[in-house]
């Protein structure tokens, strides 16, 4: 699945914010947390494989072990929404049982 417009846009928004693209730091990981946090609500869907792909590609991103992290939290929060999504309970309405 390739990246929508939508998705680039995000991760051009990290490879500006991020200053030290060697290692990440906590404020780093938060803002990037955010980040993939807002896609998934929006109902975004993304490959990770892509997305380590797309950084590697970029250009600044020298080092692996940030593109990993980026990728891992990339990986958790859409896994996180989509299992929570399933998990939503329907309101009395949309069950059908009146």
């Amino acid at each position: 699945m390739p990246l929508t417009n939508n998705v680039i846009i995000k991760l051009n928004e990290i490879t500006s914010m991020v200053e030290d693209k060697s290692r990440l730091s906590e404020s780093d990981v938060d803002m990037i947390k955010s980040i993939f946090k807002e896609l998934v609500k929006s109902n975004e869907r993304y490959d990770v494989d892509e997305i380590e792909f797309w950084f590697e590609n970029e250009g600044s991103w020298h080092a692996k072990e940030p593109r990993v992290r980026i990728a891992n939290l990339a990986n958790y929060l859409q896994d996180k929404y989509q299992q929570t999504a399933h998990l939503r309970v329907l309101s009395d309405d949309d069950c059908g049982c009146s």
